[in-house]
């Protein structure tokens, strides 16, 4: 009696798989473009928010590098029993200078005058501009430039020349030096306008003279408001200890001491906390795409039941009609996510070029958002492929 052999049945290559998966994303490519939209809509969301919060971050980030994280501020503040303010020493830059670790002092001292644009404007009108004698190692403690002038030395310094900080220069008008301001009862030359100073926004809102200029023009009193100092980043802590008591040793608790560039530290390490509200809105919408290459799929299987039957009735088993409808909602989702991280990626760059940012999209954005579309696109072609798989071949046929 002859063996009958077992039929097996044929298998699909990845070739295969490929060919077969993309046969219902070729006949339609106007449903195809529609429903990979919404994935595309929503990767695109999630990577620009997290791109454009780490192009921020790395603007913040190049800005303390620039800056540095090495400068303390010493300010009076107020006796703990009389309730008054209290005044620094007017050596106490000098006496900043010498400790140990700081590499470089300088201080300012406030000044009751006004600062106008000309004799004739109220005194009150003033801008908001605030008037400061200033030592002349000021500008290199702060890291600062000039937009235009030059700064005060042991020469301008003492006679009526000023400097005005970007913002007090924009609020008089004046927009290059050579230009004079009235401050109290006399004209002074504007020799300098400062460039931006992140760390320092209370320069930058003041017109600056020199030392010994404002002791003898202004009747300034020689005692510091404010000291500025440099130290190693070794020594930040030591010299922040070490700040006030040598200050004024008999009462420490009288000098406030503050690191400026905190505020930038917070912000940088904060950057990004607003941004999981659209993170969770770009995973909405990518939900909603999820549903959509599910509902489209869905209905390409309805639609090509005649081929279904046709495959099935020459072989074709559920497990390869399966891997067919899963590889092509794989497809259809991969596509949308390749659209949506290019566009994520052109919104952040377009955003970071408009703002004068880094263009930062974080590799673990673009990995992450990728591979979200492709378990999305699982999921949602794992139904219409068990469907499509459990239809019968004869029923297909004659529905057709």
């Amino acid at each position: 009696m002859p063996r009958t052999r077992r039929l097996t049945a044929a298998r699909l290559g990845p070739r295969d798989v490929l060919h077969v998966g993309s046969a219902g994303l070729r006949s339609r490519p106007v449903r195809v473009v529609l429903s990979a939209l919404g994935i595309a809509i929503g990767i695109a969301t999630m990577i620009a928010v997290v791109g454009i919060s780490a192009s921020s971050q790395a603007q913040l980030l190049r800005q303390l590098d620039a800056l540095g994280t090495n400068m303390l501020v010493a300010e009076p503040g107020e006796g703990m029993f009389s309730g008054q303010e209290v005044k620094l020493l007017k050596d106490a830059v000098g006496m900043v200078g010498r400790i140990e670790g700081v590499e470089k002092a300088a201080g300012t001292g406030d000044l009751r005058s006004s600062v106008r644009r000309s004799e004739k404007i109220p005194e009150a009108e003033t801008g908001g501009i605030a008037v400061k004698a200033a030592t002349e190692g000021l500008l290199d403690v702060l890291r600062g430039g000039l937009a235009s002038g030059t700064w005060l030395n042991a020469a301008t310094g003492r006679y009526p020349s000023v400097v005005l900080g970007h913002v007090a220069a924009e609020r008089l008008g004046i927009t290059e030096p050579g230009r004079q301001v009235w401050i109290d009862d006399r004209y002074f030359t504007v020799i300098g306008i400062l460039d931006p100073l992140p760390l320092a926004p209370e320069i930058e809102r003041s017109a600056l003279v020199g030392w010994a200029g404002a002791e003898r023009l202004l009747g300034f009193d020689g005692h510091p408001t404010t000291v500025y100092e440099r130290s190693t980043d070794a020594s930040v802590e030591d010299v922040q200890k070490l700040l006030a008591p040598t200050i004024d040793p008999q009462n420490p608790q009288n000098v406030s001491v503050g690191d400026p560039s905190s505020a930038l530290k917070a912000k940088a390490a904060t950057e990004g906390a607003f941004s999981t509200l659209l993170l969770g809105l770009g995973g909405i919408a990518l939900l909603v795409g999820g549903v959509g290459v599910a509902n489209t799929m869905i209905i390409s299987v309805l639609e090509r039941r005649h081929e279904i039957g046709l495959r099935r009735s020459l072989g074709a088993t559920r497990g390869q009609i399966r891997i067919q409808f899963v590889t092509e909602s794989l497809m259809l989702s991969g596509l949308g996510g390749l659209a949506g991280v290019a566009l994520g990626g052109a919104a952040t760059g377009a955003y970071a070029s408009a703002g004068g940012l880094p263009w930062v999209v974080p590799l673990w954005a673009v990995g992450g958002g990728f591979a979200a579309t492709l378990a999305i696109g699982t999921v949602a072609g794992l139904y219409p492929a068990v469907r499509a798989s459990r239809l019968s071949p004869t029923l297909a046929l004659a529905a057709a």
